[in-house]
């Protein structure tokens, strides 16, 4: 079991590699404690705020590609000329399955930039595409990434009109490179022969990505998403973004920057282990913390059988602490319904009861996630799916904005 209930004993935003931030602060808790915060304390952050509900995290690795170009198509919160810059990490945000293809912590492989793209991608993949624009790292067109590295994209502005997609397409040779695993929630494809302008892109379900896709914009606010698939919103329709983490950020409203942190198969003790993931999520000023399914059937990275509900409460805690930490006003959700049975539904049970006290003992707020995805007859079905509809998302988006919306108006 990762040791996550000591916060001191980590510190996730250093980064000797790290061409900007990485730099460790403290600050204190409501109670006064002082705790060693792991956020990565980069301006950039503050510059640079997330313009899209669509999580861009690293949970998976590609063994090896070469001179392979990624592009993905990526909605947006605000349209018009921005600038933007992009941020990168070449390790592994969160374990994915049971760990043998990609766990927290990994380290990526070195591997090269050859370009980097962004471009109107119309309002669809069947569009035709816009100019080109380079984007270029410390005034170069390509970079060499080492393994571990975390880096800034010099600024670039590009001008997306109301509705259309954002396109980011980059160009890589190299082994073990991170990336995420889309679940079909956009258009993310490939093709390994770039240079041949016959050759078409196809569907891949695997891409590297910028992990942050910041722009200079005014906001009120900006909220961090953190939790498994269930907050990346996999499973629902394609490229319709109805899940309840961009239902909640369309509510909100591009006044609002919401940076969707969600990754499938991701645990609370993969959160708690304050790598960078955490590291970047932290620079908020809201924050809502989802986990519980992959901790209860899979377990930390390691484990051969699922975490028991102390074990998952002493986590989650963890991470709460970290973001009260730093002043974001944070919100607890419980874990959803799965149609356990079992010992598996006493855990999940147990754990809800458990987070009711652990939210209030941090300052934290709670959301009864569980009641908007099930029914008082039986708690334990999931009624929208495992992974919430678009419908369970209307739900979820609908009891979130009575119960908090107040809370994003100040």
């Amino acid at each position: 079991m990762c040791a996550a209930a000591v916060l001191a004993a980590s510190g996730c935003g250093e980064d000797t590699a790290s061409s900007a931030g990485g730099k460790k602060t403290e600050s204190k808790t409501q109670t006064e404690k002082i705790t060693e915060t792991c956020i990565i304390a980069d301006k950039n952050f503050e510059t640079y705020v997330s313009n899209t509900y669509l999580a861009t995290g690293n949970n998976y690795i590609l063994k090896s590609v070469d001179n392979t170009a990624f592009r993905a198509y990526i909605p947006l919160e605000e349209y018009g000329e921005l600038e933007y810059s992009f941020y990168f990490s070449n390790s592994v945000d969160s374990t994915y399955d049971d760990g043998s293809r990609a766990y927290v912590g990994q380290a990526g492989g070195a591997y090269t930039i050859s370009s980097a793209y962004v471009y109107d991608g119309g309002t669809s993949p069947d569009d035709e595409i816009g100019e080109k624009i380079p984007v270029t790292f410390s005034g170069s067109e390509g970079k060499a990434v080492a393994s571990s590295e975390t880096f800034w994209s010099d600024p670039v502005t590009i001008d997306i009109p109301e509705g259309h997609y954002l396109v980011w397409e980059w160009t890589l040779t190299g082994e073990d490179i991170p990336c995420i695993k889309m679940s079909n929630l956009t258009s993310s494809a490939k093709n390994e022969y770039p240079d041949d302008p016959d050759e078409d892109f196809v569907y891949t379900d695997e891409v590297p990505l910028p992990v942050y896709v910041g722009a200079k914009r005014d906001v009120k606010g900006r909220v961090t998403a953190i939790g498994d698939s269930i907050t990346q919103g996999c499973m629902t329709d394609y490229m319709t973004f109805e899940f309840w983490a961009a239902r909640i950020a369309k509510e909100l409203g591009p006044d609002h920057a919401f940076y969707n942190a969600g990754l499938g198969w991701a645990r609370a003790s993969d959160c708690a282990a304050n790598n960078n993931w955490l590291g970047r999520a932290l620079n908020c000023d809201y924050a809502i913390v989802a986990f519980g399914t992959n901790d209860i059937g899979s377990g930390a990275y390691g484990a051969e059988t699922g975490d028991n509900a102390d074990d998952i409460n002493g986590n989650i805690k963890a991470i709460l602490e970290q973001f009260e930490g730093v002043g974001a006003k944070t919100i607890l959700f419980n874990s959803p319904p799965q149609d356990y049975t079992g010992a598996l539904e006493d855990t999940r049970v147990t754990l809800n009861e458990l987070e009711k006290t652990t939210a209030e003992s941090v300052g934290a707020e709670y959301f009864d996630f569980a009641a908007c995805l099930s029914t008082e007859d039986d708690p334990s079905v999931a009624v929208y799916g495992g992974h919430p509809n678009a419908e369970g998302g209307a739900v979820v988006c609908e009891k979130f904005m009575e119960q908090f919306a107040g809370m994003f108006d100040k």
